[in-house]
């Protein structure tokens, strides 16, 4: 009998185990990218089909972005009693956001010179010029805030917030908004659940349009690159985060739903609502949510920062044509600025990297022609990136003011297997 019951205690064990794997989200997701690269290579022409469940996924999710920025930041500058320190938290964001992303451009640049990635032959890539238009305009800053979709819904909620602050009625109006915040979350917990779709059609599509073997000839590029996102992420983000007493590995266990959402569609918009609400569960102020992470998804993009300045660097090389340091000095400053134009328009990168070559003036324009092959892949490692750092952003910035208070009933497990169970219930 005392051998029968330990027996009996591992099997139950292994079993619970086991239950948890397979109705884990996260398992799900990474199943869905798995299988979609499997498909993307083997039936490319089926592949390429798949590509609607993607986009739909992120339009949908693209749907609960205004409201909950919109809701968050309301609902925590109208709670706040001090107005100056809105003022605080948007001026010490933005100056996280220049230090942080000009550190990932000299990172960048410094990986790409040990590495040398750019030092191939141009007769084995597969050459865009094609399909792609060099242009040598700088970023339209006009089109650039008129089109940032999050950008006009934070300044309107800034506007809405302070204007209720003062509002000698405001109890009324925000015990309503805080039950549209609710429904709002809830609805978003249920979309959820097709993740491991648009996961799968983001993939396969991918890999099923442009192929493994593309990855081969600019592989070296490939590797450079993610390789220069781990060490940002681990070095610069990691000492960041101990510096002010977290742990960057417990915060990517925080979101690994997210992270396999980004991965899958190379999309960091469609991780951004859930990832609002898991600060906000991790001990995050809404105020400061609501206001750092959406202003960081356009002025805080240390993954793209990175790819910018790696590609300037790969493409000088190639052509064999090295930059001095005084002309990396003028491309970390150029991109300073015009990087910030790279978020919310669509092919925006490119023209950053056309201006950025435009105005060194020693690299042929239609270079870029290159690194329309991997591009696609590349997007993974940049938008999990921006996702990460923004994060990161969230939480020094909420422990500088004071806005962080722990919540130590928080599991990430048990909570969402709890949300999961509550979603259930409302359908």
């Amino acid at each position: 009998m005392n051998q029968t019951a330990p027996n009996q205690n591992n099997q139950a064990h292994k079993k619970s185990t086991a239950k948890k794997i397979l109705t884990h989200f996260s398992f799900w997701v990474l199943v869905a990218v798995v299988l979609g690269i499997v498909v993307g290579h083997f039936f490319p022409e089926f592949a390429i089909k798949t590509e609607f469940l993607a986009k739909y996924f992120i339009k949908i999710i693209t749907f609960f972005i205004g409201p909950i920025i919109f809701l968050t930041i309301v609902l925590g500058i109208s709670g706040m009693g001090n107005l100056g320190k809105v003022g605080r938290i948007g001026i010490k964001a933005l100056v996280y956001f220049e230090i942080v992303t000009t550190i990932a451009l000299i990172i960048g640049i410094l990986v790409a010179d040990i590495l040398q990635p750019g030092k191939i032959s141009k007769s084995g890539l597969a050459h865009g010029t094609n399909n792609f238009t060099p242009s040598s305009g700088g970023i339209d800053w006009k089109s650039f805030f008129l089109h940032n979709f999050t950008l006009q819904v934070l300044a309107v909620a800034i506007i809405v917030g302070i204007i209720l602050n003062l509002s000698s009625k405001k109890d009324k109006v925000i015990s309503i908004l805080k039950d549209i915040s609710d429904l709002v979350f809830k609805g978003l917990k249920v979309v959820m659940y097709i993740a491991p779709l648009g996961a799968f059609g983001g993939m396969a599509s991918t890999v099923g349009k442009y192929g493994l073997e593309t990855l081969l000839p600019l592989g070296k590029l490939l590797t450079s690159v993610y390789c220069t996102m781990a060490i940002f992420i681990f070095g610069v983000l990691g000492l960041i985060m101990r510096y002010y007493g977290f742990s960057i590995w417990k915060y990517l266990k925080l979101i690994r739903e997210e992270f396999l959402i980004v991965l899958g569609t190379s999309s960091s918009e469609a991780a951004l609502p859930s990832l609002i609400n898991k600060l906000g569960l991790m001990g995050c102020s809404k105020p400061v949510v609501g206001l750092v992470v959406p202003a960081g998804y356009s002025f805080n993009m240390d993954g793209t920062s990175i790819y910018l300045s790696m590609s300037v660097v790969f493409l000088a090389q190639l052509y064999n044509t090295p930059l001095s340091f005084a002309e990396e000095v003028t491309m970390i400053a150029i991109l300073m600025l015009t990087s910030k134009g790279a978020a919310g328009v669509t092919g925006s990168g490119f023209v950053v990297l056309a201006s950025t070559i435009t105005a060194l003036h020693k690299i042929p324009l239609e270079g870029l022609s290159f690194l329309l092959a991997v591009d696609k892949f590349m997007s993974e490692a940049r938008a999990i990136t921006n996702m990460i750092g923004n994060g990161v952003a969230t939480i020094v910035i909420a422990k500088t003011e004071k806005e962080f208070i722990p919540n130590k009933d928080y599991n990430i497990e048990r909570s969402h297997a709890k949300a999961l169970r509550h979603a259930k219930a409302q359908l």
